[in-house]
């Protein structure tokens, strides 16, 4: 697995576990994960992250009661088929992808907000921000 899969801001106001949480949920419902792909082990995330592998367990566990990741013996932690999780078009799977990075955008907005930006510079950088090469 990638050794960048994940990635943690630990001076954010959002928690370690829910940071995985978010990542996980973006990058299955983005295609970066299939389903049955295999997760890195908690031990290897918590390894690179540096973090406590009780948090890496608690993220995986919370996938796992929501129906993202499942439990594959001998493989550990998988993305779970879709056919739990229902998303049967593309405009309903357009409208999932956009609920998760709305959180995202708010705390950009917020910021915005406090640099007293007009709308049409932020939405200026975004846009260009967006045509970046990842």
């Amino acid at each position: 697995m990638a050794t960048s899969l994940f990635s943690i801001i630990p001076g954010s106001s959002d928690p370690i576990y829910r940071q995985l949480v978010d990542q996980v949920r973006r990058l299955v419902a983005g295609g970066q994960l299939a389903p049955g792909a295999a997760l890195p082990s908690v031990r290897d995330v918590a390894q690179q992250l540096t973090v406590n592998p009780m948090t890496v367990s608690k993220a995986y566990g919370l996938l796992e009661l929501e129906g993202v990741l499942a439990r594959r013996r001998g493989v550990g932690m998988v993305v779970a088929d879709r056919a739990a999780g229902g998303g049967e078009g593309t405009a309903a799977d357009a409208t999932d992808r956009a609920a998760l990075l709305r959180p995202t955008l708010e705390r950009a907005a917020r910021e915005a907000r406090e640099l007293e930006l007009d709308p049409a510079t932020v939405l200026a950088l975004f846009t260009l921000i967006l045509k970046e090469s990842p």
